[in-house]
């Protein structure tokens, strides 16, 4: 492993752990305390950069960034490792596993109304603290495999290409920003009325078949949606945290 690399996986835990609340380390002592070249520091504090830990730049300390959660508008993204990027620890509490008959969904896939599906429904936390409430549902026909798959620490994503041999590689979101209910608030964590973002989404796999619909709802303290802009009008999937 190249040695920025061993930094930088280094500094990634010592925030995961909080070491740095008080202030982050500049190069010169980085250097000092690993013993390495100031190439090598730049090289780890620019992947800390890419995945959203810190912010420098020229003529400003390093600082660490707020646990907020950021997703890349315009690319495919998985909460999994947006969270596991920052340091936190991710984990689900599965709320139900099954194969089980919807026509609404079975139609948003494109499929007969007594097609098969695969149920998930799960909260997803961070650092054990509830994040997004999410249910998806997926062809029976592609993913019977995953009834027998622990998702308590895993990605839906990597676990679908272990037994299906496939994943989305795209498809189209929808978001919209509502108040959390009391069965929503509940379950995340916060008060009934509370800000909370809800994400629908289609994913379709490299030929534009429909394998995956879910829809999420996700504390809005917790989570932000980026795009950046030039003077040509917005550009979509501009953050560093893309997966």
């Amino acid at each position: 492993m190249p040695l920025w690399r061993q930094l930088h996986d280094d500094l990634v835990a010592r925030l995961g752990a909080g070491e740095f609340e008080s202030g982050f380390p500049g190069e010169v002592e980085l250097q000092r305390d690993y013993g390495v070249s100031r190439h090598t520091v730049r090289e780890a504090l620019r992947g800390l950069r890419e995945a959203g830990l810190i912010d420098s730049g020229r003529g400003r300390s390093t600082r660490v960034r707020s646990t907020t959660i950021e997703q890349p508008l315009g690319g495919l993204y998985s909460l999994y490792r947006q969270v596991e990027a920052l340091g936190l620890e991710q984990r689900s509490e599965v709320l139900g596993l099954e194969r089980t008959h919807d026509s609404e969904v079975a139609a948003e896939l494109g499929l007969p109304a007594d097609h098969a599906l695969v149920r998930l429904e799960r909260v997803r936390l961070a650092d054990d603290e509830p994040l997004a409430h999410d249910v998806v549902w997926l062809p029976a026909s592609v993913a019977e495999g995953l009834l027998a798959v622990d998702f308590t620490h895993a990605a839906l994503y990597d676990e679908l290409a272990r037994v299906a041999g496939t994943r989305p590689t795209g498809g189209r979101e929808r978001i919209t920003a509502l108040s959390a209910d009391d069965d929503t608030a509940r379950l995340l964590g916060i008060a009934p009325g509370a800000a909370c973002l809800a994400i629908e989404r289609l994913g379709q796999v490299a030929d534009g078949t429909p394998v995956e619909y879910r829809r999420s709802t996700v504390r809005g303290d917790r989570y932000a949606l980026l795009t950046s802009w030039t003077p040509h009008g917005y550009q979509l999937g501009a953050s560093g945290l893309q997966r």
